[in-house]
């Protein structure tokens, strides 16, 4: 169920946006128990004008590649399995297309399971078909 945007300065080419999809779409498959074919993820990209971070906040150096995740996902899942995905995703961003893990930033968006809607006007998520997760 996750939604996933994925915003970085423009310029990259296609084959690394892909990597960065895949990778965050794998690490969800494997951490969050997201089911398959459960990928809905934007890229969105930015001229430098239009993307402003501190290149130092918390002590972690930040480059002109920084990638920002947002995941929002239904609220079910714990703290050990949320740090499981941050690991997860900077390992797998880190191996292809090869970000540096100082250049990631991710962000949880947690909303209740009846805040989700995945067509025909349906609250799937609170319908007695749909199965949990």
């Amino acid at each position: 169920m996750p939604l996933v945007r994925i915003d970085l300065r423009r310029g990259k080419p296609a084959a690394y946006l892909a990597a960065l999809r895949n990778g965050v779409y794998e690490a969800l498959r494997e951490t969050f128990e997201v089911p398959e074919n459960d990928r809905f993820i934007l890229v969105n990209q930015h001229v430098a004008e239009e993307f402003d971070c501190d290149p130092g906040y918390l002590g972690i150096a930040r480059g002109e590649d920084l990638v920002i995740v947002q995941i929002f996902c239904a609220n079910t899942r714990g703290v050990t399995q949320k740090k499981a995905l941050y690991r997860c995703i900077a390992a797998k961003l880190a191996a292809d297309p090869g970000l540096r893990p100082g250049d990631l930033f991710i962000n949880l968006v947690e909303t209740a399971r009846e805040n989700w809607s995945f067509g025909h006007g349906i609250a799937q998520y609170v319908e007695a078909a749909v199965p949990p997760r």
